[in-house]
């Protein structure tokens, strides 16, 4: 924003104040003091202390404060299925105001999206290990092939150029054309990403806002839902991010559809095909559809992941049109699909950095029977079961994933907003809620032919 509003710039320590006092002051039930949600906000600005530590580099402690925060809300989104009576709770800002103030949040941290920086935190581990590029970097980042001379950092210019000195001889004009050449593909690319991170950012606040209106029954929530995640340090940290973003639209996407199930299911399964994580939510959502939808919301996900790899192949190709790629590594880009090469620890970034694999090889146990356990308790479950659970399960997975664990907040913030705030939805059941077609579009018998069945996301359910 500096280059178009001169003098414009918000230190983190300072937006972390600001934003802190605005969620207080918007968000806080001062009349009743004691309750669950005030807890709860409290515990989501905690998070802040941990996220500047991390950006001030400053040996592990950060990563020990968001695991302490982390393990706070692991146990607090276990217990919420047991958490009965949600009375209405609305915020201190009317739907108009809250509306205003998300707006002017997201076009001012879009606009740090278009002119920031895209590595805002931990720059250097980024861009130091080239040699592991494919198996660090996310796959999102890795179908960009986003190197070190795009976003190139101070430490990091001296190794290419000590690595281009070890190739041949070239002129000072060859040189230069190599420059410009690698200038113009970064440019490609950094636009590629730019858009990519407005796009899901633009995806998850719509994303957040419909869930509130469809599944929760009052607009006001959704609005104040939305305002609330973008009022987060930790989204105008990592906006950048599109590793951050992408998968925390899809996920909320699968929430907003979930009377859908080949539709959640597909989504699911493009978020597992970026990040692999998401694959971990299976057992949760098949029991949820084991009633009705099952067999609809696994063809889902096997249809995600083949459009995840049809899009694959669509990127590279047109990066290699814009000069800015190679078709030749398709096959090793589609190797690194689920993300499967963050299950070992070579040259891990954040907390794992200090510790041996000794130490994550119970984390990774106790998170598998966690998320096993997930599909035989609670018994029945519904849509606030499967939101809370779903957070659990993505919260869980920043304990044991070996590049800047606990820094993936994006993964399930939005479902913890989403679970702080939602009502009562024991009646939202999979036999209740999903419906018995494949298509909105649903025959009937007579002249009428074909007509559109009751399939309106834009209204809201009974």
């Amino acid at each position: 924003m500096q280059g178009y509003l001169p003098g414009y710039e918000i230190d983190p320590a300072t937006w972390v104040y600001l934003s802190s006092f605005l969620t207080i002051g918007v968000f806080f039930k001062f009349n009743r003091f004691w309750c669950v949600r005030n807890l709860d906000l409290i515990a989501l600005i905690a998070l802040a202390p941990g996220l500047l530590w991390v950006v001030e580099g400053a040996g592990p402690g950060g990563y020990i404060w968001l695991f302490a925060v982390g393990s706070f809300f692991l146990v607090r989104l276990l217990l919420d299925p047991l958490m009965v009576r949600r009375p209405l709770l609305e915020p201190n800002l009317n739907t108009s105001g809250l509306a205003f103030s998300g707006i002017a949040l997201f076009v001012f941290l879009m606009s740090n999206v278009v002119t920031g920086n895209m590595f805002p935190i931990a720059k250097r581990p980024i861009s130091a290990h080239v040699e592991v590029r494919s198996s660090k970097l996310p796959l999102l980042y890795a179908v960009a092939d986003l190197s070190q001379q795009d976003e190139a950092a101070p430490d990091g210019a001296p190794a290419e150029k000590a690595a281009s000195e070890a190739t041949a001889p070239e002129s000072a004009a060859d040189a230069e054309a190599t420059r410009l050449e690698r200038a113009r593909q970064g440019s490609v690319r950094a636009v590629m990403l730019r858009t990519l991170a407005v796009s899901a950012h633009l995806a998850l606040v719509i994303g957040i806002a419909l869930v509130g209106y469809r599944h929760f029954g009052n607009l006001h929530t959704g609005v104040a839902m939305a305002s609330l995640y973008l009022l987060l340090p930790y989204t105008a940290q990592m906006a950048p991010r599109v590793d951050h973003v992408v998968p925390a639209a899809l996920l909320v996407w699968a929430v907003a559809l979930y009377r859908r199930p080949a539709a959640a299911g597909a989504l699911l399964g493009v978020a597992a095909g970026l990040i692999g994580y998401p694959l971990f939510l299976l057992p949760l959502w098949c029991s949820f559809y084991w009633r009705r939808g099952l067999i609809r919301f696994l063809l889902g996900v096997v249809a995600g992941l083949v459009l995840l790899v049809v899009l694959l192949v669509v990127v590279m190709v047109v990066l290699a049109l814009f000069g800015a790629g190679d078709v030749g590594s398709l096959a090793g880009r589609l190797r690194e699909l689920f993300g499967w090469a963050r299950l070992r620890l070579v040259q891990p970034d954040g907390f794992w950095r200090d510790h041996g694999e000794a130490f994550r090889i119970p984390v990774i146990a106790a998170f598998c029977v966690l998320c096993g356990s997930l599909a035989l308790w609670p018994a029945q479950k519904n849509l606030g079961t499967l939101l809370s659970c779903s957070a659990a399960a993505m919260l869980g997975a920043q304990f044991w994933h070996p590049f800047q664990g606990g820094l993936y907040m994006a993964w399930y913030l939005p479902l913890l907003v989403l679970t702080i705030f939602r009502p009562n939805l024991e009646d939202r059941l999979a036999v209740s809620a999903v419906t018995e077609g494949w298509s909105p579009w649903q025959k009937t018998h007579g002249r009428a032919g074909w007509r559109l069945g009751e399939w309106r996301p834009w209204r809201r359910e009974a």
